[in-house]
């Protein structure tokens, strides 16, 4: 009995020696995987608490988990109110990361813990939304519901299995107009939403507004200073925007990669894309890259005279004339906007772009994307097979072409990660938003949403 007392006695004392081992491993050099997984978990919750206005424990237990990586459930976070500061650590001890709230810029991640410096990096004011009377998108009131129509819409926005799982938000536009929406439970007409990858599309609208002034050119080459004495120095505006630079750029978000680096370990998110490789001509090869849509974003805040007229500049020349009142663009620690990911907005405000791109760029009369830049948006490059455009959009949905779901050759796409879209579809005068939380192994497909929607306000002729 001794022996065996000795024996477990022995084993304990191993295994406490391994447990102490294993937390003071975790606190001084943490894995950087834990680290990816606590800068995402802060920013996530930071985000919507502070611009969503939602409950932190509600978005740690529902937006935190999406992925379905177990080990997410192992992440604590704390929220401090007054600084404006979500800490997030693995286990409640290890690995922190950060988030700051930085008003209307809303959150940054703080990989670096430098909270001082990332506070005085970037500022914008806050402004109010006008108060109006007016019918969408000129003011906020919306006349939905009327007739038979209006029934059939409101039955198909409304249905489940049409809406798909976690459904957040949908918006639908006919003729200018909102004519349905729906709201998941906890969220409504004012609630901001993020897009994720629909903001790549907003970004380049925002080049598009200083190419009509004459400050960019798709032709634009030399574009980074690092480039100039290498083969990358051939790189177009153009290769960038259709995502055939051929810059080497890790897309995958299972583990630590170039894109998970960016947005939770680099306090710089265009460091990674701008100090790339090329491992193909520009032109040769299509590769999606978030890494090169936050590259565009340092491009076009380049040239503006100054960073604060660069941080002012999305809000002044787009968001303001089209009356998108709740977007929120947030920057990176060091004031870059994230162009691949972070853009927050009420879904009739995604609908308000939407409606733009079917107008061509033009609103209320005036033209603020050059001629041909949303015809760009649809046009198909070689390299991608037809299901990218010249400028950040999709020609195709989730999962399959327009065709394979009955739906117009001419709609194209805004997507984003866990079952963000916006179609536009100008044959038919119509904009779809649909938002949610909605991972892609859900395999909700959008276009049957879009083609049930286009039956109601279009059908079959006898």
């Amino acid at each position: 009995m001794r022996l065996i007392s000795r024996v477990i006695g022995a084993l304990f004392v191993l295994l406490l020696i391994i447990v102490a081992g294993g937390a003071v491993w975790l606190s001084i050099s943490p894995p950087e995987l834990l680290k990816v997984g606590d800068g995402y978990a802060a920013k996530i919750v930071c985000s919507n608490a502070f611009v969503a206005k939602r409950d932190p424990d509600e978005v740690l237990d529902d937006d935190v988990q999406a992925p379905g990586n177990p080990a997410l459930k192992l992440i604590r976070v704390s929220v401090d109110r007054d600084e404006g500061v979500v800490t997030a650590r693995f286990l409640g001890l290890f690995a922190p990361n950060h988030a700051l709230y930085r008003g209307a810029l809303g959150c940054t991640t703080v990989p670096d813990g430098d909270l001082q410096a990332a506070r005085s990096a970037v500022f914008l004011n806050r402004v109010k939304a006008p108060k109006s009377d007016a019918l969408w998108p000129n003011g906020d009131a919306v006349n939905i519901g009327q007739g038979e129509e209006g029934a059939k819409l409101a039955d198909v926005v409304s249905n489940p299995d049409l809406a798909g799982p976690a459904m957040r938000a949908i918006v639908v536009v006919k003729e200018g107009r909102v004519v349905a929406e729906a709201y998941g439970d906890g969220f409504n007409k004012g609630t901001p939403l993020v897009g994720w990858s629909m903001t790549k599309t907003v970004n380049a609208a925002i080049i598009g507004r200083l190419m009509l002034a004459g400050r960019m050119s798709f032709d634009d080459q030399n574009l980074l200073p690092q480039w100039s004495t290498d083969e990358r120095k051939n790189i177009k505006l153009s290769d960038l925007l259709a995502m055939e630079s051929g810059l080497a750029f890790n897309e995958s978000y299972g583990n630590v990669s170039d894109v998970t680096r960016m947005l939770y370990l680099d306090p710089d998110t265009t460091s990674i894309a701008a100090n790339s490789r090329q491992v193909a001509a520009p032109g040769d090869r299509f590769s999606y890259s978030s890494g090169t849509a936050t590259l565009l974003s340092r491009l076009w805040m380049n040239r503006l005279p100054n960073l604060s007229a660069a941080i002012s500049y999305p809000r002044e020349a787009l968001f303001g004339p089209l009356g998108m009142y709740s977007a929120v663009f947030e920057a990176d620690e060091r004031g870059t906007f994230v162009g691949s990911s972070y853009l927050y907005a009420t879904a009739r405000d995604w609908a308000r772009f939407g409606q733009f791109l079917l107008q061509d760029g033009v609103w209320n009369g005036h033209r603020l994307l050059p001629e041909g830049f949303v015809g760009a948006m649809r046009t198909p490059t070689k390299a991608s097979e037809g299901v990218y455009s010249q400028v950040q959009a999709w020609l195709a949905g989730p999962g399959g072409s327009n065709a394979q779901f009955g739906l117009p050759a001419d709609t194209f796409w805004m997507t984003g990660h866990d079952g963000q879209t916006v179609a536009i579809v100008p044959s038919a005068n119509l904009v779809v938003v649909r938002m949610g939380l909605t991972p892609a192994w859900a395999d909700y497909r959008p276009q049957i949403l879009v083609k049930r929607i286009m039956d109601v306000i279009k059908p079959p002729s006898n």
